[in-house]
């Protein structure tokens, strides 16, 4: 992997990350820009005991441009966009619209590949290598940033979801604090070691899924991908290394070499799920990554969270007033159903 390092006419940063030794990545970005100006703070909630970021500035960020205008694309004489290049492989920019800056962290954007029309089940496993390099060699660099306390690497992916640019895209979030997801996964870690006389939670809970089966949608020898006993989503699937590791930096040159074939493979699972003829499904993936300073850092679990929001062909599963007033979320496909489906829709 060669890594670039440019500066924007704005002043943020921009990194091609190439396959090729020999790629050459010189282009200058000429657009007359005035330098980016953010008004994130955070706010904490007392009642929640969570953390809340406002950003007045993304009002004005880019909304659905049509697809010779996209920024993300690369440049093109008389049409320059966020990335210079007349073509890239991997490209990670910061965001000029970020939630998150400064002091308070930071926001960037991972551009998967240039080809506008495709979506990451499209790579080809050397370009989804490339990618997992990239959020690693992310996570190594913000993890250097004193105001940063964890990193949050993830794909929003469909309209239905929220995109706001259709090419194939995702961000980094590097937060100031430990998200409350994660400190609830924290709690419930230190919870089950107490009560088990130091058992490892995460350990177990992968064990078990093994161990059961019905849930398990795919394995490989260095991954196990499963439907959680607990799914919050109608189709959820958590993907563990089977060597435990607090963050991507961690994982070993076998589970980085084994991982693009499995992911792809879930990735195109999930736009069968539904049937032929179907659009491609909306969905969110996440890296969980343990934040960089807690006492039970290397306690957690790296661990990617794959789910959709549309539960049948044509219906969408809507946070109403249960999950979106009370954090209760009521699922309408029993885990063992959607487990059963993802393994019936296998690649040939």
């Amino acid at each position: 992997m060669k890594k670039t390092a440019i500066r924007l006419a704005d002043g943020r940063e921009l990194i091609y990350y190439d396959a090729r030794d020999d790629a050459l990545r010189d282009a200058v970005d000429r657009r007359p820009l005035d330098p980016t100006v953010t008004t994130s703070e955070i706010r904490h909630d007392r009642l929640l005991g969570e953390s809340v970021a406002i950003a007045s500035h993304r009002q004005g960020r880019t909304y659905h441009p049509p697809a010779d205008q996209c920024p993300l694309c690369p440049s093109r004489p008389g049409r320059p966009s966020e990335i210079p290049a007349a073509d890239y492989d991997v490209a990670v920019f910061e965001n000029r619209f970020p939630s998150l800056a400064g002091d308070l962290g930071r926001c960037e954007v991972v551009c998967f590949t240039a080809d506008h029309d495709a979506s990451f089940a499209d790579l080809t496993e050397s370009q989804a290598a490339l990618v997992l390099d990239a959020w690693t060699d992310r996570t190594a660099e913000l993890a250097g940033l004193p105001g940063v306390e964890q990193v949050f690497c993830f794909e929003n992916r469909g309209a239905e979801i929220g995109v706001t640019l259709g090419h194939p895209h995702g961000q980094i979030y590097g937060y100031p604090f430990a998200t409350p997801r994660t400190e609830t996964m924290l709690r419930s870690l230190a919870e089950h070691r107490e009560r088990t006389g130091g058992r490892n939670l995460f350990d177990d809970i992968v064990a078990e899924e093994r161990a059961d089966g019905r849930r398990i949608v795919a394995e490989g020898e260095h991954w196990t991908a499963f439907v959680p006993y607990a799914a919050h989503w109608p189709y959820e699937v958590h993907l563990y290394p089977r060597r435990r590791v607090p963050d991507l930096r961690g994982l070993d040159e076998a589970a980085r070499t084994e991982f693009p074939q499995l992911y792809l493979e879930l990735l195109r699972r999930f736009d069968r799920i539904f049937g032929p003829g179907q659009p491609p499904t909306p969905y969110i993936a996440g890296w969980h990554q343990a934040p960089f300073r807690h006492p039970d850092r290397v306690e957690f679990a790296l661990h990617l969270e794959l789910f959709t929001i549309r539960r049948t062909a044509g219906k969408l599963k809507f946070l109403a007033g249960s999950e979106s007033g009370m954090s209760v979320f009521i699922n309408d496909v029993p885990p063992e159903a959607a487990a059963r489906r993802l393994r019936e829709v296998t690649s040939e």
